[in-house]
């Protein structure tokens, strides 16, 4: 029997709100003192609870995660190539584009999708200054490799970390690898501020370099010291942040659950690949629930299933595709490596619906929904056609 759509529409993420109440308390703070913004005090008190719990005083507040990172290519002096992944989000790629930085494309590992360090090293040139990782879907990069490549080559280390807010490895926060790392508070994520993104980083001296680039330049009222923009993060902001900051522990267990119920009610379907599961060392998020649809296999390609599972009310997200090298503003640019796997990955993968208020008993049925196209998909021949029998 074909399954039930869903009533409402089931999408690939819904941001976690806390109860009103407590919002509104907060806001009648902000009404009393008449401060929204330029560093006001619920502003102070969100950056002094982030830095306790990311265990550094080096973090800077801004209004989001790509001027952010912007912001922190410049306020580093990064310049000419960079080495990075073409299976990420734009704003990676365009942070080092409004930097005047060229992207040196290389390919991804294959099982969790980050960038492969022999690639990283197999592009040095003498215009290398930096590698950028992104820890995709909160998968941490292969940390130690690349901070041994980037040592021996002298080379700067950043990393976007838009998905990896909370995860740690040996226990420690994941901003104490690399020189830079930058984190999105955007309301898609799982950890978010409405908007909002923040620096962390391991030279100190940044820090007055990172407050002067996003208020303007400005040092006091009479003097600007360098052509800065204005990216700062506003009361709002920051009040939102602090009350879902509160709520994170139990957003990410909520998630692991989420996740474990993909993965037990997935795991006979022919042509459904999870990413393996993250070894003990590593406090995992569970931000994100991609999946491989393996065509061949499942009987129907990734992007059939995408438009079939539509029909049941249900919105998942070819995240990432296409390839940044594919978009029309990067297209001109020469990639040198063929990068294979990130575009077998691209072409393959779809990520699932994952939110805190998604019910398990809604996860089993988008599983059904799954397991019902699938066994509706039949190969018609071994030329790789096929045919649908819910079209």
């Amino acid at each position: 029997m074909e399954p039930l759509p869903f009533e409402s529409p089931v999408y690939v993420t819904r941001p976690f709100l806390p109860a009103i109440d407590e919002f509104t308390q907060g806001l009648k703070e902000i009404w009393e003192n008449r401060w929204l913004t330029n560093n006001g005090p619920v502003l102070k008190r969100f950056q002094e609870k982030l830095s306790g719990f990311f265990e550094t005083n080096n973090i800077s507040l801004f209004n989001n995660g790509t001027l952010a990172l912007q912001i922190g290519l410049q306020g580093m002096g990064i310049s000419g190539e960079v080495i990075t992944t073409p299976f990420t989000f734009v704003a990676t790629t365009h942070a080092l584009y409004w930097n005047k930085i060229r992207p040196v494309f290389v390919d991804i590992e294959p099982e969790h999708y980050t960038i492969d360090p022999s690639a990283v090293e197999a592009a040095i040139t003498p215009w290398t200054t930096a590698i950028l990782g992104v820890h995709v879907y909160g998968y941490p990069c292969q940390l130690h490799a690349l901070a041994d490549i980037a040592r021996r080559h002298n080379l700067r280390l950043i990393y976007d970390s838009a998905h990896a807010f909370g995860v740690k490895l040996y226990g420690k926060p994941i901003c104490h690898f690399g020189d830079l790392s930058m984190f999105s508070f955007h309301a898609t994520k799982l950890y978010h501020s409405i908007e909002g993104g923040m620096l962390t980083f391991k030279d100190s001296g940044l820090r007055q370099t990172f407050d002067y680039l996003k208020n303007f330049g400005f040092r006091n009222e009479l003097e600007v010291v360098m052509p800065g923009t204005n990216a700062k993060m506003n009361e709002m902001q920051a009040l939102m942040g602090t009350l879902v900051l509160d709520h994170l522990s139990g957003l990410i267990e909520r998630s692991r659950l989420i996740d474990a119920a993909y993965r037990e009610h997935l795991k006979e379907v022919p042509g459904i690949k999870f990413p393996p599961l993250l070894s003990g060392h590593v406090d995992y998020n569970y931000a994100y629930e991609p999946v491989e649809i393996i065509e061949t296999e499942f009987g129907r390609s990734r992007d059939a299933l995408y438009e079939a599972l539509k029909k049941f009310n249900i919105y998942t997200r070819r995240y990432f595709y296409p390839l940044l090298t594919d978009y029309a503003c990067y297209r001109n640019l020469v990639v040198r490596d063929p990068l294979k796997t990130a575009r077998a990955v691209s072409e393959r993968i779809l990520t699932l619906p994952i939110y805190p208020d998604l019910s398990i008993k809604d996860v089993e049925r988008i599983c059904e929904a799954i397991r019902y196209i699938q066994k509706n998909s039949v190969k018609l021949s071994d030329s790789g056609m096929l045919a649908q029998s819910i079209a």
